[in-house]
């Protein structure tokens, strides 16, 4: 099956060309790499060489108006070439094994997880009973990904719509509400260890670009994090709801730093506000009418 690796990249200069060339040393011709970018100015030497790499068909450079995390990877799905779609953060170091194993295991899955290590962290072998982490070594089945590193067979990804666009700004858990969609329907997760990367969480760019969670009255994530729990109402989820204001204060920062306790909660209470519109308005699956 040929696979399409799709790299959604926002406000991400010499690490996104980093990460490309990293990739490209993997590629074989059943691969095809596409570069969704948000990035409305680049420097002018990484323009440049985008281009270059377009221009020589090393990638599909895609650029978009505005950035949105799911309309970024929505478009992925629909100009994607190949029965898989692996989606990666565009500040990643992958593993030589990391496209073969994402292949391989789609034989026997058609979602599948893989490992995501990052700074400082490495591969460990968990104990019985042990919560799941994403640096595991060991195969298993589970009801979530990293929307950095997890493949999906493209008919699937279309048959369920896509991903949800009424995730805006940091589009916090929007990974787990398609998750969500996806066992309902088809049944759990593949998590495949072998389908590794190392990522480096670059200060600038991607999601960071939304500020720092911790020091803002802006919703930009508490938004994703309440409209996850009203629609896809996992366990607990009402109790979730009550609990994240009283949550979101109790933290070593804002023991520290008591002046931002209102600022987040107003962050709270718009990311509410906000969640609240959209769940009345219905979810955003517009790759089901194209």
């Amino acid at each position: 099956m040929k696979l399409s690796v799709i790299i959604p990249t926002y406000e991400r200069e010499e690490v996104l060309l980093d990460t490309i060339e990293s990739l490209q040393r993997l590629m074989t011709p059943e691969f095809e790499l596409l570069v969704i970018d948000q990035t409305l100015n680049h420097a002018v030497t990484i323009e440049s060489r985008l281009n270059s790499l377009a221009e020589q068909g090393a990638i599909r450079w895609v650029r978009l108006p505005q950035p949105s995390i799911p309309m970024a990877m929505n478009r992925g799905i629909l100009e994607a070439k190949g029965e898989i779609v692996l989606f990666l953060d565009d500040d990643i170091i992958p593993h030589e094994d990391l496209l073969q194993a994402h292949q391989q295991a789609h034989q026997q899955a058609d979602l599948v997880a893989g490992q995501v290590l990052q700074p400082g962290e490495k591969s460990l072998t968990l104990q019985p009973g042990e919560p799941f982490r994403f640096t595991s070594n060991i195969p298993r089945q589970i009801t979530e990904f990293m929307g950095g590193n997890f493949s999906i067979k493209r008919t699937v990804a279309i048959a369920l719509g896509g991903f949800d666009e009424n995730f805006i700004g940091a589009a916090y858990r929007y990974e787990a509400e398609f998750a969500h969609r996806y066992c309902q329907k088809y049944g759990l997760i593949t998590y495949e260890p072998k389908a590794l990367i190392h990522h480096l969480r670059v200060e600038r760019g991607g999601t960071r670009s939304y500020g720092h969670h911790l020091r803002t009255a802006q919703p930009a994530h508490a938004v994703g994090a309440y409209y996850y729990l009203l629609k896809s109402k996992p366990n607990g989820w009402l109790w979730q709801i009550l609990w994240r204001p009283l949550r979101s204060i109790r933290t070593k920062h804002h023991i520290t730093h008591p002046w931002w306790i209102f600022p987040t909660l107003i962050a709270e209470a718009r990311g509410l506000s906000l969640a609240i519109h959209k769940i009345s308005q219905g979810p955003s699956y517009p790759i089901v009418f194209r």
